[in-house]
């Protein structure tokens, strides 16, 4: 068969929007709650809290979340409409006003040349970007956006999607899908958002309350706290907490870091957040540090919003809370300089040219400039937060910085290729000096970092499941990476990995509960059932849908009087998630795989095709969808998509493995000899293509070949069943029982509660 259960998700590519977790232990354990008789409430709009709170709003107006958006006129648009013209690829776009409104002459669908109106201003610093409206509800962000520092126009992709043509059948051109304002960012930049996506008919009807980023979406809707606030103050309740629906003060760093978290974590969206859930993965699921997100040492890569960083850091581990360092209404940085620092760390060891070896700025030194153009000397380097922040460029001119917190180590860049602060500035020195000039400051040693051991799970190294077992049981490590050690765990199916996973079913973090769930997998239905029946009613909205999800093979039979209601709720949560983010190919995609689970092909083909159509280039809704293809003896529309596949996307190794099962099943066995023979040579984490490719060889009598495949497959994946046990039948189907014998042992050690394992060892010890 061309599918197989336990690589339903497609080897190497999943979703961001998967969805797991689990455990009734949460009821007691969870510690994100924090709501008080939460009060019935509506949103009022900002300026009803003006009247008792000027000191706030003063604070507020005229911050990045006060100019988050607004109507485009002439107090809010800054770039220049003068007639000005900028030209981006031979092509020349014009800007201008006309009745007091502002347009663009630019490239638009299709590549042809248009005017259009541009509504609404998008940001403010250090560029302001601009919207127009389209058919179906739709706002596009214009790529050419305004550099609010230098005073000019810039084209944004020539700096953010690396040098290629954008053609306009692109998903990154800004006429489609991924450049949509009310998919891609509309719900950080206005308060009480509502998306409002039309899944039959794909259009919008976004609304908002402000415009802006105003106090109800950090504090809730405030009609139950205005109430309350008019109360005589001998009337007010003293336990509702104000009336406002989201706590603020009394709450620990942990609540208060997942009240940014919202906006400002790289996450996926389960629904509009409306503020009436105590923990953040009721709302979203962050992304792991993983790649092609984040380096391998889980340092931003890609952009994170700062949550996916900042829960890596001991900062956050020691109550570090976003409000230390940043004023939570004006937004700015309470301190300039190193006294941001130094507000906890001692000036007198900390902010000295003993330890940071840099000279400030004023005194004498060399300067030099850098590849970026940018002269650096006295004054750069002496920062903390550059050497333990690094920065990187977004949006083309947007530098932020690296929330982790952690210390330079250009020893692991030289290992595993991450960045580091000190080639950073000095990008004109290699790795090697910067390890030099550490080890001389500061001496050679080094503490052990999680970064090897998540590079060496990431390039699937055997062995390395042993150092992922300590980090998910110590809480030495911050969660967000004993999370991340929980996924790449799942590659290792040994017992040892698949029960400290079944053990994080029942952790009391969700987001450990969450990745566990998702990762877990058995063959034994009757242990899946058993696991993840409680977590029908965990208090995590993530938790128990992706549970529900697990549990979508099982006849409703199978529940009780108690499950079967919850089963339906979390399989209903799941499914509508999945519909707030269709306009997404992956929520197209991850529906397709809820359809195909339950047989419903008709329903899981249109999924994939919609996911296709949002972008063509979205490879796991093309496998899947031969898959199906197949499932249903269409076997030539299969194996003209993965023909497309293998051809458009050699990278991909999927398109390779399918295709050749595919051929293998049509007894084209030189071919799919070939296309197995090609997977293998890539950078591969699937072992099952040199368990299929091993048994071809077999079956064309190259025993040689096929036994250093499997062994080859074996070096990658230690206690696969599949290759240890096609070794063992290999040898004894060669009579040689001496050789096969390891191979059972290792079955033995790596499967001890296997019935199969215990018979095939009873058979063999009887001479059989």
């Amino acid at each position: 068969m061309i599918t197989d259960q336990r690589n339903w998700k497609i080897t190497g590519i999943i979703a961001t929007l998967a969805i797991v977790i689990s455990f009734p232990l949460s009821l007691i354990l969870n510690r994100n709650s924090g709501k008080v008789n939460q009060p019935v409430a509506s949103f009022t709009g900002g300026k009803s809290c003006i009247e008792c709170h000027q000191k706030e709003y003063r604070l507020w107006k005229g911050s990045d979340h006060e100019k988050a958006m607004a109507v485009a006129t002439d107090s809010t648009v800054l770039g220049d409409f003068n007639n000005a013209e900028f030209t981006y690829s031979g092509k020349t776009s014009k800007f201008f006003k006309r009745d007091d409104k502002f347009y663009v002459f630019t490239e638009g669908p299709g590549g042809l040349m248009k005017e259009f109106q541009i509504t609404h201003t998008f940001g403010v610093r250090p560029l302001q970007q601009y919207l127009i409206p389209f058919e179906k509800g739709k706002y596009q962000c214009l790529p050419v956006a305004w550099n609010t520092t230098e005073k000019k126009w810039f084209h944004m992709a020539g700096m953010v999607y690396k040098p290629e043509d954008l053609k306009p059948d692109n998903w990154l051109y800004w006429t489609n899908q991924a450049q949509n304002w009310n998919s891609m960012c509309a719900e950080c930049h206005s308060t009480n958002l509502q998306k409002n996506f039309d899944l039959e008919t794909k259009s919008y009807h976004t609304t908002w309350n402000d415009i802006n980023v105003n106090c109800e979406a950090c504090h809730g809707p405030g009609s139950a706290h205005i109430e309350w606030a008019r109360l005589p103050e001998t009337a007010r309740p003293q336990d509702n907490n104000t009336g406002l629906v989201v706590k603020t003060s009394k709450i620990s760093s942990r609540q208060y870091v997942e009240s940014c978290a919202p906006c400002h974590a790289r996450r996926s969206s389960l629904g509009p957040y409306d503020h009436s859930h105590g923990d953040f993965l009721s709302y979203a699921i962050p992304q792991l540090p993983v790649a092609p997100y984040y380096s391998v040492d889980g340092q931003f890569l890609d952009e994170d919003y700062e949550y996916g960083s900042f829960t890596q850091s001991r900062m956050y581990m020691k109550d570090v809370r976003c409000g230390d360092c940043h004023d939570p209404h004006s937004v700015k940085r309470k301190f300039e300089g190193n006294a941001l620092c130094t507000q906890c760390h001692r000036a007198d060891e900390y902010d000295t040219y003993n330890h940071h070896l840099h000279k400030s700025k004023g005194e004498k030194g060399t300067t030099f400039t850098n590849k970026l153009g940018q002269k650096l000397g006295p004054g750069d380097g002496n920062l903390c937060r550059d050497c333990h922040m690094p920065g990187r460029y977004y949006m083309g001119i947007d530098k932020r910085f690296d929330h982790s917190f952690r210390i330079p180590r250009p020893d692991l860049s030289v290992k595993l290729g991450t960045p580091n602060a000190c080639i950073n500035c000095h990008d004109d020195k290699t790795n090697a000096w910067a390890v030099q000039n550490v080890n001389k400051w500061y001496g050679e040693r080094q503490k052990p970092h999680y970064g090897t051991l998540l590079a060496d799970a990431a390039a699937g190294k055997p062995g390395a499941d042993s150092g992922l077992l300590r980090m998910i049981n110590s809480n030495l490590y911050p969660e967000i990476i004993r999370a991340t050690a929980i996924e790449y765990l799942s590659a290792y199916p040994s017992n040892k990995a698949q029960e400290a996973v079944k053990k994080a079913v029942n952790d009391p973090d969700p987001l450990l509960r969450y990745t566990a769930v998702e990762n877990y997998y058995t063959s034994d239905s009757a242990e899946l059932f058993r696991l993840m029946a409680p977590l029908l009613s965990d208090p995590v909205k993530s938790v128990r849908m992706e549970a529900a999800y697990r549990l979508v093979t099982f006849k409703e039979s199978a529940f009780n009087e108690i499950q079967l209601p919850l089963f339906r709720k979390g399989l209903d949560e799941y499914k509508k998630s999945q519909e707030y983010v269709a306009d997404f190919p992956t929520g197209r995609y991850n529906l397709g795989n809820y359809y195909s689970r339950i047989h419903d092909f008709a329903k899981a083909e249109e999924n994939y095709r919609e996911a296709l159509t949002t972008d063509n280039l979205f490879t796991p809704a093309k496998v899947n969808l031969a898959i199906i293809y197949y499932q249903q003896d269409r076997q030539d529309e299969a194996e003209k998509l993965l023909r497309d596949l293998v051809k458009h996307n050699p990278e991909i190794t999927d398109g390779y493995y399918y295709l050749a099962l595919l051929y293998g099943e049509q007894k084209k066995y030189s071919e799919a000899i070939a296309l197995l023979e090609t997977a293998s040579m890539k950078t591969v984490t699937n072992p099952r293509i040199f368990y299929n490719l091993g048994l071809l060889y077999q079956m064309m009598n190259q025993n040689e070949k096929c036994e250093a495949t499997l062994v080859k497959g074996l070096k990658m994946d230690p206690c696969n069943f599949d290759l240890l046990y096609a070794l063992f039948a290999f040898h004894m189907k060669q009579g040689n029982r001496v050789k096969a014998a390891p191979y059972l042992e290792k079955l033995r050690t790596c499967f001890p509660g296997e019935k199969q394992v215990q018979d095939i060892y009873t058979n063999f010890s009887a001479g059989r």
